[in-house]
């Protein structure tokens, strides 16, 4: 893939965790920069931030005020209602992304069925490895075993 296209994705992305981190509160350009670079990890251009707050704003997804700091003033963004709307939508389509690509690599805890990314708890029962979300879990799943094979004992 070619720098210019990778650049582009990258932007695309610095886009959509910008929203992320507008819906989590009010921020002025500042802490958009330096929230993205302490999550990500990567240092996002002013060029980027700015123009993208701009648009945003022209599109009637974010609302600004401005803020005294010191002597200095700060353009502070907050999502609209719309934005908020906006957010949710791109969240949700995102989240199935995500998950459509984490899903070969995700446990299923053997007792409650829920979806494990990483961290899974993991005991051997019946000669058999087996991946719980916690515990708890393990506990309640080799009590039900016990109690089925009690049942079968009984019977």
């Amino acid at each position: 893939m070619s720098k210019v296209k990778i650049n582009s994705l990258v932007s695309d992305f610095a886009r959509f965790y910008m929203l992320t981190i507008l819906y989590e509160g009010p921020a002025h350009g500042y802490d958009v920069m330096k929230t993205f670079e302490e999550r990500v990890g990567h240092k996002i251009s002013p060029g980027i931030v700015y123009p993208f707050l701009q648009l945003l704003e022209e599109k009637g997804y974010v609302n600004s005020d401005i803020d005294m700091v010191g002597e200095k003033e700060r353009k502070v963004y907050h999502l609209t209602e719309s934005g908020v709307e906006l957010s949710t939508q791109l969240f949700s389509r995102f989240a199935g992304i995500v998950s459509t690509a984490l899903e070969p690599s995700m446990d299923i805890c053997a007792h409650c069925g829920c979806k494990i990314y990483e961290g899974s708890y993991r005991e051997v029962i019946d000669g058999k490895e087996m991946s719980f979300c916690c515990v708890h879990c393990a506990n309640h799943y080799k009590h039900g075993l016990s109690d089925a094979k009690e049942g079968m004992v009984h019977s």
